[in-house]
């Protein structure tokens, strides 16, 4: 699995308009959270949260939207995705984590 996350503007004024006419009102936002499969290039997983929601609470939201009985050969993900529950999340469906250790992060 291909795991990701991007944002997605839903309410507010472009960039064009703000800049003629003045910001009018808030912008507002949401990520999508995608869980893709390399092979078949299927999405396999969605979610929908606030911008102001992190990227590693929803991985076990993803990977519980995938069939127990599939086999989940390995998780890539970006260093977002470098924390303990993400690496339990994925341990235990069996999977294997490729993720990069973050900027700051140390050893458990």
């Amino acid at each position: 699995l291909l795991v990701d996350s991007t944002g997605i503007k839903f309410l507010g004024d472009g960039k064009w308009q703000a800049r003629k006419h003045g910001v009018q009102g808030r912008r507002q936002w949401r990520k999508v959270h995608l869980a893709m499969d390399t092979a078949t290039s299927d999405v396999r997983a969605v979610e929908f949260t606030p911008s102001r929601e992190g990227d590693s609470p929803v991985l076990p939201d993803l990977l519980d939207q995938i069939w127990v009985d599939e086999a989940i050969g390995t998780v890539t993900a970006d260093g977002a995705y470098d924390t303990r529950r993400c690496h339990s999340a994925i341990i235990a469906r069996g999977g294997t984590a490729i993720i990069p250790i973050r900027k700051n992060g140390r050893l458990w």
